[in-house]
């Protein structure tokens, strides 16, 4: 399994409009149902800060969520709405409860 964290801090004034965003994925995601990943969307109680998390399941033919029209949407102006930009890094899972 790979996993990938992604952090960054929006400007507050778009900081609405960003989980706007993310909740339009997950909407997309409802409805088309990929297979071979596990995605999850944080917003930190300062309200500016976003925590992506991506969970690359050892699956036949999975999906690509950078395939997915909502999020191509999303991280299309991301620049334009961070403070500070995006920084993606790959994690090992420690433990997971379910």
């Amino acid at each position: 399994m790979k996993s990938t964290v992604v952090r960054y801090q929006t400007q507050p004034e778009h900081a609405n409009e960003n989980q706007r965003l993310v909740e339009k994925v997950f909407v997309d995601l409802a409805e088309r149902r990929p297979v071979g990943f596990t995605y999850q969307v944080f917003r930190l109680e300062d309200g500016v800060s976003f925590v992506h998390v991506v969970v690359e399941h050892d699956v036949g033919n999975p999906d690509s969520l950078q395939s997915v029209p909502a999020f191509q949407a999303f991280v299309a102006a991301i620049g334009d709405r961070c403070e500070v930009p995006p920084l993606a890094m790959g994690a090992t899972v420690v433990g997971e409860y379910r």
